[in-house]
């Protein structure tokens, strides 16, 4: 049912300031080589107990462009040393303000084939009020230094509906991707997380309420695929054939193991996922079990929140039997309000119906 082949995900919870809107776990950079020592451990531990194919491997953080060119490659070997791995799609997530004590060129020697830079937006201001690290020029000279390594599989992540954000500024961000041949956008509206700073700030805070979020995702939408990039999933655009290979096997519900503290896995049909603690993870990395996967409802979950939706051959090649006739029905009242498709093939949301998906989803 989840295929032969394997995703591996590694969590770097590495951090040199916190930005107030982000409730992701992440630390102060301490103890690397006792770090690098306990991914590589962890690593070895579960080559042990899978024969499976690795063809996606992702860095994802924190901030893993704070780890050293050396540790990245030594980690890539590991992996390589301890499973299967066939053609692999190696993405790593990059500060832009790093850009100057980052080796893409090493890198790629190692085998990294995928940037996703943490962009957020190309207007200092915006990015001032969002607490980054970085400025415009940092994007510009690291995707310079990106072109001179020949990685040109990028993604820039597009915050939305964050403060002094404007429709015109929102359009510059996608000009310059289009201008400099970006290949996937990830576009997110911001949302305000409960122990982070702009939670504390909340009613100080000039955001845009639920209507006006809507207007900025539903133009978002309009603007990047009139620029080519189409809707793949929710969150996601891409070029033709540049989607992220890691990514989607969330949504097909395959499996990847997460290695490093608060990482998350789907492995042999069972959820779990490492503690929020660097020190445990590097004493004593216990591993919490969420349950059972609930394979075809998940299946479904998931699926929906991709452009092409529960589409009916696959979840037959999938699991053997029809989509659930349940589905179709309470799918249809979502028909006449312009949310959801359906036909004989499946059952798939609109790109209105990505604004209520949480809803919607949970409904059907």
């Amino acid at each position: 049912m989840y295929g032969n082949n394997l995703g591996i995900y590694i969590h770097v919870p590495f951090c040199i300031s916190k930005c107030p809107y982000c409730d992701f776990y992440s630390v102060v950079p301490e103890n690397l080589e006792s770090y690098t020592h306990s991914i590589c451990r962890e690593i070895e531990k579960w080559g042990r107990k899978s024969d499976k194919i690795v063809n996606t491997i992702y860095f994802g953080g924190g901030t893993p462009s704070l780890l050293s060119c050396n540790v990245i490659g030594k980690i890539i070997e590991c992996i390589h040393e301890n499973f299967n791995v066939l053609n692999p799609e190696i993405t790593m997530e990059v500060n832009p303000a790093d850009y100057a004590f980052v080796d893409f060129k090493e890198l790629k020697n190692f085998g990294l084939s995928r940037v996703s830079l943490g962009a957020q937006s190309v207007c200092d201001e915006e990015l001032k009020k969002l607490g980054r690290r970085h400025k415009k020029n940092d994007i510009v000279m690291t995707l310079d230094s990106l072109r001179k390594a020949n990685i040109d599989n990028i993604s820039l992540d597009l915050m939305l509906g964050i403060p002094v954000q404007t429709i015109d500024s929102i359009e510059t961000f996608i000009n310059f991707c289009k201008i400099n041949e970006i290949k996937h956008v990830s576009a997110y509206l911001l949302k305000i997380e409960k122990g982070t700073k702009f939670y504390a700030n909340r009613e100080k805070l000039s955001l845009p309420n639920d209507d006006e979020s809507a207007d900025i995702y539903e133009y978002t939408v309009r603007c990047l695929e009139n620029k080519g990039y189409f809707q793949y999933e929710i969150s996601n655009f891409s070029m033709p054939g540049f989607e992220s290979r890691h990514n989607l096997k969330y949504w097909n519900l395959e499996e990847y193991i997460g290695i490093g503290p608060s990482a998350h896995s789907l492995f042999e049909g069972k959820r779990f996922y490492y503690k929020n603690s660097l020190r445990d993870f590097l004493i004593n990395p216990e591993i919490c079990f969420e349950g059972n996967c609930d394979s075809r409802e998940e299946y479904c979950m998931l699926r929906l929140r991709l452009a092409d939706g529960i589409n009916a051959n696959l979840y037959k090649k999938k699991f053997g039997t029809d989509i659930p006739e349940i589905y179709f029905q309470r799918a249809k009242k979502y028909i006449s309000a312009g949310l959801v498709d359906v036909d004989k093939n499946g059952i798939y949301l609109t790109k209105k119906g990505f604004l209520l998906s949480n809803t919607i989803i949970g409904e059907i």
